[in-house]
């Protein structure tokens, strides 16, 4: 359901692109668009393990630096037919994690200090396994796809503004009478809007899938129902200097406590993500 849903999501976003491209520069405009954003969002896709681990400074680590942690990591990725990937621990006190590598055999696990002392290994396991699924579903390339299109349609939204303020209607602007000045300011207001609510679906949706895969991994949807339970917590009371670009890779929210920003929030509510945990173990017995 959560990749039906994904498909559909994605479609709704190429066809918010085709349709603004449409309106403001024909079929020329929707391709530029999508040049100058597939460009930008390329680098971001085959840089971003490199680009986000030194952004929170995290150091990779070995068997032998953190024995209990790598085999944890090597296991569930042997159990679910992964190459094993990078193991990095961040500093800092916050618990929470996130997974990134533009595939399978590029992929990286970060956790940081705050996890490690927080959660016993069964909940350590569930955090795993869901960031491994992460890795194994190709969801960094589907978020890449994801702020491609967006980005486009943001970018045709703020050619369509600038349009507006030089009076340059649309297509149909001699038909409308000047409707079309109109029409691009509506364009350039809830342009970027739409595409921004569409991208943040595709990431809860991406979110429930792999809490749903991982939980059957580690085969303890409870280990990572209580992990969730105690990151919310802990993020609350210690709160993390993340970089709102990043967000949606953590396992929690870590801009929990920012009521502007959970708005806008790229992950699903916790105690949803919880109850849905609990109704596995409820269906399974």
């Amino acid at each position: 359901m959560n990749t039906i849903k994904t498909t559909m999501l994605l479609g709704a976003l190429t066809g918010l692109l085709m349709l603004i491209g449409g309106y403001f520069g024909g079929q020329q405009g929707v391709v530029l668009a999508f040049i100058f954003a597939s460009v930008m969002n390329l680098g971001s896709y085959w840089f971003s393990d490199k680009i986000v681990l030194r952004m929170y400074k995290a150091t990779e680590v070995t068997e032998r630096e953190a024995p209990e942690l790598f085999t944890l990591v090597r296991n569930l990725a042997m159990r679910d037919g992964l190459p094993m990937p990078k193991v990095y621990i961040i500093p800092g006190d916050t618990p929470n994690a996130f997974a990134t590598g533009r595939n399978e055999h590029h992929a990286v696990v970060a956790v940081t200090e705050g996890i490690l002392r927080i959660l016993n290994r069964e909940e350590l396991e569930g955090v795993i396994s869901h960031e491994l699924s992460h890795i194994k579903d190709k969801d960094i390339l589907i978020s890449s796809i994801a702020a491609t299109l967006a980005g486009a349609i943001v970018m045709l939204a703020n050619m369509a503004q600038w349009a507006a303020i030089f009076g340059f209607g649309g297509r149909d602007d001699e038909e409308a009478g000047g409707g079309g000045i109109l029409g691009l300011i509506l364009m350039a207001i809830l342009a970027p809007i739409a595409a921004a609510i569409i991208q943040m679906a595709i990431s809860r949706s991406r979110e429930y899938l792999a809490d749903s895969e991982g939980a059957r991994l580690s085969g303890k949807p409870m280990g990572l129902a209580n992990a969730l339970e105690k990151l919310s917590r802990a993020s609350q009371a210690i709160p993390m200097d993340a970089n709102p670009s990043t967000a949606h890779m953590f396992i929690v929210n870590p801009l929990t406590g920012r009521s502007f920003a959970n708005l806008f929030s790229t992950h699903p509510p916790i105690e949803e993500r919880v109850a849905r945990l609990k109704n596995m173990v409820a269906t399974a017995r």
